[in-house]
């Protein structure tokens, strides 16, 4: 009865499963069917209401569909070319009378981002049109977008916290040691820092001195913006007192010049109605609006262009991904499917990933390098981060655009491999076999490496580099000798690499777009771009659309500022996650600085539940 009733139980959950099955795809229809009913969004005369809860990114990321159904929601990712499009077409708008610039539970973006929206809001400005800024805390992020508003409001019971870009990180050396697993690393470059976390206990001398000058640059790039945005603001002296400031917080931040006005989103809506007026039979906070969604609508972005853009977020990864990460084959396939129609005349490559895999980076150089053999030439413009894997592809380019806040460099290679002959032997487990050659049964996690081993991978790690830095050399006619000098793994900010060479130009992606037809010889409509993103499944838009996005991060300054903690030590734990589970050799820059993400509370559980069962 027992066999009988394990079958039964297996024909149950397969009917079930059939079930579910079928009721995904009538839904799916339905939602397919559904979304193609035209969205006749209507602009208001009023105010452009933009709320950004969540976080700015070059490219939303896309869950797949069993995340999405089985993990929740995903949060709230606002695409950068969307914000700047949408205000700088209210900027010539008679409609919009003033932009609302809600910033409770705002998360943040990479700083390149954040300028370039900071434009953007200069642009809304210059039109004669104002914009007004509210939030119950700022954070470094936050006040850089609000720094361009031309009235900046915090609620009484806010702060406004300037920290600057610094923290610590993780190290595993004492874990992995008490567990017994040996961690057999292989690097080319003494500033390929982010294998130090499964070898030392604390950084190295070279690495503090790196990384304290890289995060030294971006902050003067920051006060360097938020002064020129917002020159009444006391910013030096607002951050010496922080230490010791009492009292309310938020009057000591319009004593200082940080804010406007401390006042509640009531009185900050009144304030918007003001200027954009109100309906009657509406509740007091209401005003005459149109949201951000609604807008974009209504005005597109143009896609009949002859240029190209291929967009290059997150990690570079080996074969297929969605949107939000580098799937090497994914990227290549969409590159040579467009040269195929051959109706593009140039290309611009949008960089915002610190790397990842090695043969993933190449083959989507290739493909850009079957553009330039076609005659089409092809831009990069880098933007937050474009490190390791992502320097690798913008050597692509005919010309290479970065900002004083990019972060770039990395030319560095290195591997890492976990072995656990003594977490075994702790256990009471041994390992015997036999073999043919050095290399038979290895790498072998039972025994461990051998010296075969150890040097085959240190070889193959070092013959990447070798390609890695004669690449360089080669695309950047530079001394293979200087480019040694100045590789080794260490990460350089925009301004730094300018001057090293390491990029041609500072310039944004408009800049690289004005380059690329001014290359094709392009006016008029040929030289818009088009954009060339994996365009999601019916599948994959009704899961998103069914599951929707997580709740806002909490807007409580406080708690912001703790959860962002929390944020850096789980994403600490699962880069070194990434990297034990990634391919044998890496072009990756994990420790480079990139967009918070907010992070549910279920998160931490599961970081913690991830690195105990080691995957």
């Amino acid at each position: 009865m027992t066999f009988i009733g394990k079958i039964w139980r297996i024909l149950i959950g397969i009917k079930d499963g059939l079930v579910l099955l079928a009721m995904l795809l009538f839904f799916g229809l339905l939602y397919a069917a559904l979304s193609s009913t035209p969205n006749n969004a209507t602009v208001h005369t009023g105010a452009l209401y933009i709320d950004l809860s969540g976080t700015i990114v070059e490219q939303p990321q896309q869950a797949s569909p069993e995340e999405l159904l089985l993990g929740g929601g995903q949060s709230n990712e606002h695409r950068l070319r969307d914000v700047i499009h949408v205000l700088e077409t209210a900027a010539a708008d008679p409609r919009i009378k003033v932009v609302a610039l809600d910033l409770d539970g705002f998360w943040g973006g990479g700083q390149v981002a954040l300028q370039r929206v900071g434009d953007a809001l200069d642009k809304v400005r210059k039109s004669g049109k104002p914009v007004i800024a509210f939030a119950s805390g700022y954070m470094d992020d936050g006040y850089l977008l609000a720094s361009h508003a031309s009235e900046i409001w915090l609620d009484p019971m806010g702060i406004a916290i300037i920290a600057g870009p610094g923290g610590n990180q993780p190290y595993f050396k004492g874990l992995v040691d008490k567990l017994g697993v040996t961690v057999n690393v292989y690097r080319v470059g003494k500033y390929k820092s982010f294998v130090e976390p499964f070898i030392r206990t604390d950084q190295s001398p070279e690495a503090r001195a790196a990384n304290q000058a890289l995060a030294d640059a971006i902050f003067a790039d920051w006060m360097a913006n938020a002064k020129s945005a917002r020159p009444k603001a006391k910013l030096d002296a607002y951050i010496a007192a922080s230490a010791n400031m009492d009292g309310p917080m938020s009057d000591k931040a319009r004593q200082f010049g940080i804010v406007d006005q401390v006042a509640d989103k009531l009185a900050w809506a009144k304030r918007i109605a003001k200027i954009a007026g109100t309906e009657d039979d509406q509740p007091a906070d209401s005003f005459k609006q149109t949201d951000f969604a609604d807008y974009l609508t209504a005005n597109p972005l143009p896609s009949d262009g002859k240029i190209g853009i291929i967009t290059v977020a997150g990690e570079i990864v080996d074969g297929e991904a969605p949107a939000g990460s580098a799937g090497g084959d994914t990227i290549a396939r969409i590159i040579l499917d467009a040269l195929a129609k051959k109706e593009l005349k140039a290309l611009v490559l949008r960089i915002d990933s610190p790397g990842g895999s090695a043969l993933a980076s190449e083959k989507i150089r290739q493909a850009l390098l079957q553009a330039k053999a076609q005659g089409i030439p092809v831009i990069a413009s880098m933007g937050n981060v474009a490190a390791s894997g992502g320097y690798w592809v913008a050597m692509a380019g005919d010309k290479v655009f970065a900002e004083p806040g990019t972060i770039t460099g990395s030319i560095g290679v290195f591997g890492v491999l976990p072995t656990f002959e003594k977490s075994l032997a702790k256990l009471g487990v041994t390992a015997d076999g036999v073999g043919t050659t050095p290399l038979s049964g290895q790498p072998d996690l039972l025994r461990g490496t051998n010296a075969a081993t150890n040097q085959l991978f240190q070889a193959g790690v070092e013959d990447v580099y070798r390609r890695f830095t004669g690449l360089v050399a080669a695309q950047r006619k530079l001394p293979l000798t200087k480019v040694m000098e100045i590789a080794e793994g260490r990460v350089w900010d925009g301004g730094s690499a300018r001057q090293l060479g390491l990029v041609d130009a500072f310039g944004s992606l408009e800049d690289a777009i004005s380059e690329a037809a001014k290359r094709a010889k392009l006016s008029g409509r040929d030289a818009r771009p088009v954009y060339l993103d994996r365009m999601p499944n019916w599948f994959e838009l009704y899961a998103e659309g069914l599951i929707g996005s997580e709740a806002r991060a909490p807007i409580d300054p406080y708690g912001h500022l703790m959860l962002r903690q929390q944020a850096g030590l789980i994403a600490g734990v699962q880069d070194g996650l990434t990297i034990l589970n990634g391919p044998a050799i890496q072009v990756r820059c994990l420790g480079c600085p990139s967009a918070p993400k907010i992070v549910r509370k279920k998160d931490t559980l599961t970081a913690l539940i991830l690195a105990k069962a080691g995957r």
